[in-house]
């Protein structure tokens, strides 16, 4: 069950980035002002904190499952590079990137000028998008690495 788990945890991350870039790309025109903050600006910041709400939900239950939290309060973790990367990095980076995704997000509902709506889920996406590039375990990274796409 845990593989079925990280397997969708690991192609849910395909439209995280989807949404971030939607997102990004969707405030870009609004950041020069005088375009009005419409519901289809609103829509990509939406669907970006629903999966991310989700991929968190998953992250949680494998984090649990595999008894990461184990490894973190057992102590001489830091040593193990792996063991550091998933019982802290990762998810400490996730955990902030889906923070600013929320606070972005939050623009959306107050009633402030349009131009400020823009540029608060612009910056903030943007810098949850670094965030969760810097931390996902791309398969490049040695020790930690992931395929692409689940079962490759």
């Amino acid at each position: 069950m845990l593989t079925g788990i990280q397997h969708l945890h690991n192609f849910l991350r395909w439209f995280i980035l989807l949404f971030a870039l939607w997102t990004i790309i969707r405030t870009i025109g609004g950041l020069g002002g005088g375009k009005q903050f419409t519901k289809a600006d609103k829509r990509p910041a939406m669907l970006l904190m629903i999966t991310a709400d989700i991929q968190l939900l998953l992250g949680l239950v494998l984090y649990i499952g595999k008894d990461w939290f184990k490894v973190l309060t057992s102590g001489g973790f830091m040593s193990v590079p792996a063991s550091r990367f998933w019982a802290m990095e990762h998810m400490l980076g996730m955990l902030i990137g889906i923070i600013l995704i929320h606070i972005g997000y939050s623009a959306v509902k107050k009633d402030i000028p349009d131009t400020a709506k823009f540029k608060k889920v612009f910056w903030f996406t943007l810098i949850a998008l670094i965030v969760i590039l810097i931390t996902i375990p791309w398969p490049f990274r040695e020790v930690v690495g992931r395929p692409l796409f689940p079962g490759m």
